[in-house]
C-alpha cells in the first residue's frame, strides 16, 4: 500500500508556523487604561460623557454624615430588616439597622446616629438567603441584638419608616413589641411614584433614575438609600420626597373588605386597586382596599353597584391610623 512520505521535497515536514496566531497571543487580553485617581478629574470625565447625550451616568451613594440636631427639629428612624425568610408569623431576624435622622418643615435636616446589630438564628442561615443578603453563619455567630439598647434608640421617633413597611413592621413586632407604639410610614407604597414619571418603587431602580447606586440588601446600605431619597425633590415639584411620603400617615384611612365578592369580579377589583389577602392572619380571606375617609362612600357605593349588586350588602369597614397601617392587627 502506498504511504505518503513525511518528508517532502526532500526536507522534513513540520506544521508551519501561523505569524497570526503568533501576534494575536501577544494582544493584552484586557486594555489597560490609566484612570486618574483624583475625584475631580473622574468626575470632569462623568460630566463630559454625559454632556454628549449617550450616556447615563451612576454614582455611587455616599452616606452622610452624623451631625447634631436642632433643638427644635422632629425624629424620624429608616429602619431594615434581614431575615432568614419571607414568613412574618415565623422567620427570625438576621440584621436591623436603623438611621435616626432630623427633620423639620418636611425637610430632612441630619443625620443623628445609626444602629446596627447582627442576632443569630436558631437555626443555620440557607444558602439561598446568604446569597441574597451577604450574612452568613460565621457573622452572626454570637450576636445577639440589644433589646434595651434599640428601644432607648427608637423611643423619641415621631415617625418610623420602612421601604417594605407590611413586611417589616410585622417582623419588628414580633420581635420587640414597642415598635407597636409607633407611627409607620413605607417609602415604597406611601409616594405616588408613577406620578412623577418613575415606573416603579424597587429601591435600586429608583435610586439609579436619580443617578446613583449603592450597596444592596445590606441593611445598613438600605437605610441610606432610602433616607437620601427622601431628601430629594419629586420630578417636576418643588416638594421633597419625605413631604409626600408623610402626607399620608397625617390621614385616616378606612380598611374596605370586599369579603364574599364574586371569583369572577376579581380582576376588576384588582384594576381598582384592590389588594388579596389569603387569611392567614387571621383576617378574611377577601379582597380589600385602603381608602381615604372622604373616598369611603363613593368605594362602598361601588362595591354595593358593581360588585355584590345589593344595596343591602353588609361590608366591612375600619379605620386605620399610622400606628396600626402594615401592623397584623389589621
Amino acid at each position: 500500500m502506498y504511504k505518503l512520505s513525511n518528508i517532502r521535497f526532500g526536507l522534513p515536514w513540520r506544521q508551519p508556523t501561523n505569524l497570526l496566531v503568533k501576534v494575536a497571543s501577544e494582544v493584552p487580553s484586557q486594555l489597560e487604561v490609566a484612570l486618574p485617581k483624583d475625584a475631580d478629574t473622574t468626575e470632569a470625565m462623568a460630566r463630559a460623557l454625559e454632556a454628549t447625550g449617550n450616556y447615563k451616568i451612576l454614582r455611587r451613594l455616599v452616606p452622610r454624615t452624623a451631625e447634631p440636631r436642632s433643638a427644635t427639629d422632629r425624629i424620624g428612624l429608616i429602619i431594615d430588616l434581614e431575615t432568614t425568610g419571607l414568613d412574618t408569623t415565623r422567620n427570625e431576624v438576621l440584621e436591623i439597622a436603623v438611621i435616626k435622622f432630623g427633620y423639620t418643615d418636611d425637610r430632612i435636616t441630619s443625620v443623628i446616629a445609626t444602629f446596627q446589630g447582627f442576632q443569630q438564628p436558631s437555626a443555620p442561615i440557607e444558602p439561598a438567603i446568604t446569597a441574597l443578603t451577604g450574612i452568613t453563619d460565621a457573622m452572626v455567630e454570637g450576636h445577639h441584638i440589644d433589646s434595651a439598647a434599640l428601644e432607648q434608640f427608637v423611643a423619641d421617633a415621631h415617625i418610623v419608616i420602612a421601604h417594605n413597611a407590611a413586611f417589616d413592621r410585622k417582623v419588628a413586632e414580633r420581635h420587640w413589641p414597642f415598635f407597636a407604639n409607633c407611627h409607620w410610614a413605607c417609602s415604597a407604597t406611601g409616594i405616588d411614584w408613577k406620578a412623577h414619571g418613575l415606573s416603579g418603587a424597587r429601591l435600586a431602580y429608583l435610586l439609579s433614575e436619580y443617578g446613583l447606586f449603592h450597596d444592596a440588601h445590606r441593611a445598613l446600605d438600605d437605610c441610606h438609600a432610602v433616607l437620601e431619597l427622601l431628601t430629594r425633590n419629586l420630578s417636576g415639584t418643588d416638594q421633597s420626597a419625605l413631604a409626600a411620603l408623610l402626607d399620608r400617615p397625617r390621614r385616616l384611612q378606612h380598611r374596605i373588605w370586599a369579603d364574599g365578592a364574586p371569583f369572577a369580579l376579581k380582576d376588576a377589583l384588582k384594576q381598582r386597586g384592590y389588594r388579596w389577602n389569603d387569611g392567614a392572619d387571621g383576617h378574611p380571606k377577601s379582597w380589600y382596599l385602603d381608602a381615604d375617609v372622604d373616598a369611603t362612600d363613593d368605594e362602598l357605593n361601588y362595591l354595593r353597584k358593581e360588585i355584590f349588586q345589593r344595596e343591602d350588602a353588609d361590608i366591612v369597614v375600619r379605620t386605620i391610623t399610622s400606628l396600626d397601617r402594615f401592623s397584623s392587627r389589621i
